[in-house]
C-alpha cells in the first residue's frame, strides 16, 4: 500500500489514454489465463477425487480361477497428496506432479530401489576393465526430476531429517549431490506412503544420524583400529541388570 502514492506521482502526466487501453487489454488477458488455470484445478481435483490407488489383498481375486492375487482399490490420489503434503518440501502441487508422473501402482516397482532407478536418482556404475567408476544418474523424468529438485531445495532449509541429510552431506560432496540424495530420500518417502494404504509420514527428527548411524560408524572405525593393530575383536552387548 506504501507504494501506490509513489507509483501515482510516477505516472502523473506520463499515462494517457492509450496506456490505459493498453493496460486493460493485458488485464483482461491475464483474467482470462486465471479462469483457465482455475478451471483445470478444478478438473484434476476431481480426477483425483476419483482415481484410486490399486492394492494387493494377497488373497485370490472374486472370479479368478487361477488363484491370484486380489486387488482392491484403496486410497484416492488426493488422500495420497495430502499424505506427501506432509513431507518437508513437498507441497500440493509438488505431490500432484509427482503422483502424475510415477502413477498410483507400486506394484510395477517392486522396492523403493527400483523406482529410484527409473527415476535415474542414483548414481551409474562405469565399468573398464577390471576398473569401476561412479557415472552421471543419467536424465531420466525431467517433470518428476524437476518437481523433486524443487521439494529437495526446500527441504534443505529445513530444521527436519531432510534438512540435516543435506547438511551433513553437503559438506563433503557437495550442493548438487547434497539435493540429488534428498531427492532420492523423499522418492523413497513416497513409494512407502503410496505402496501401504496404512503409511503416514514421521519425522525422525535432526539428531536422528546422530543417534542412530553415528554410534555405528564409531564401533566399526574402533574395530577396524584394533584389527590393524593385530586384536582379535568380538562384540556383545551390555546386559543391563
Amino acid at each position: 500500500m506504501k507504494k501506490k502514492p509513489a507509483l501515482a506521482e510516477a505516472l502523473t502526466g506520463q499515462f494517457e489514454e492509450h496506456h490505459g487501453r493498453l493496460l486493460g487489454v493485458l488485464l483482461g488477458t491475464v483474467d482470462h489465463l486465471t479462469t483457465q488455470v482455475q478451471e483445470l484445478d478444478r478438473l484434476i481435483a476431481d480426477l483425483m477425487k476419483q482415481t484410486t490407488a490399486p492394492y494387493d489383498t494377497g488373497g485370490p481375486s472374486d472370479g479368478d480361477d487361477t488363484g491370484g492375487p486380489s486387488v482392491r482399490d484403496g486410497v484416492t490420489a488426493q488422500e495420497l497428496a495430502e499424505r506427501l503434503d506432509a513431507v518437508p518440501g513437498i507441497g500440493p502441487a509438488t505431490a500432484q506432479i509427482v503422483l502424475a508422473e510415477i502413477g498410483l501402482d507400486m506394484s510395477r516397482f517392486p522396492t523403493p530401489e527400483h523406482l529410484v532407478s527409473w527415476a535415474k536418482l542414483c548414481p551409474r556404475t562405469i565399468q573398464s576393465g577390471a576398473k569401476n567408476t561412479a557415472g552421471p544418474a543419467g536424465k531420466g523424468n525431467p517433470w518428476l526430476k524437476g518437481a523433486l529438485g524443487e521439494a529437495a531445495n526446500a527441504a534443505a532449509r529445513t530444521d527436519t531429517f531432510l534438512g540435516a541429510r543435506y547438511r551433513r552431506i553437503v559438506k563433503r560432496r557437495g550442493h548438487a549431490k547434497a539435493l540429488v540424495a534428498v531427492a532420492r530420500s523423499i522418492l523413497v518417502i513416497t513409494w512407502h506412503l503410496i505402496n501401504d494404504p496404512d503409511a503416514r509420514y514421521q519425522e525422525l527428527g535432526t539428531d536422528w544420524h546422530q543417534r542412530h548411524l553415528n554410534p555405528a560408524r564409531k564401533t566399526r572405525d574402533l574395530v577396524r583400529q584394533l584389527q590393524a593393530l593385530g586384536h582379535h575383536v568380538t562384540l556383545a552387548p551390555t546386559i543391563v541388570a
